[in-house]
């Protein structure tokens, strides 16, 4: 497999179920993830601006390749409501390579 195809995970939270949908619709739609698993009811403890904060939240992991890291980046950072939204990544190692397969297909240009 291609280092540019190795599959990686994207976390990252959303203030809503709403914008945490079409996020997730918009990045499936452009082909920068194959699938986003959204799981509402998170509660956050964080301290921001000097307060200990609680809110909750929602989580995407959104499944996409190593390729596409950048761009799933820019397009979360360009539409989240927070000035610091939440978004680390790390490389899904193991597992079905069938499925490693299935998120490089679906994350490419189509015809390629």
């Amino acid at each position: 497999m291609d280092q540019n195809d190795t599959p990686i995970i994207v976390y990252t939270t959303w203030p809503d179920i709403s914008s945490a949908k079409r996020i997730a619709g918009e990045i499936v739609g452009m082909r920068l993830a194959a699938c986003v698993n959204i799981t509402p009811g998170m509660i956050s403890v964080y301290r921001w601006q000097g307060q200990q904060e609680t809110s909750e939240e929602v989580v995407l992991i959104i499944k996409t390749r190593a390729a596409q890291l950048e761009s799933v980046v820019s397009e979360v950072e360009a539409r989240h409501p927070y000035d610091t939204p939440a978004i680390l990544s790390w490389p899904a190692t193991g597992g079905s390579a069938a499925y490693a397969d299935w998120i490089a297909q679906m994350t490419s240009s189509p015809g390629n």
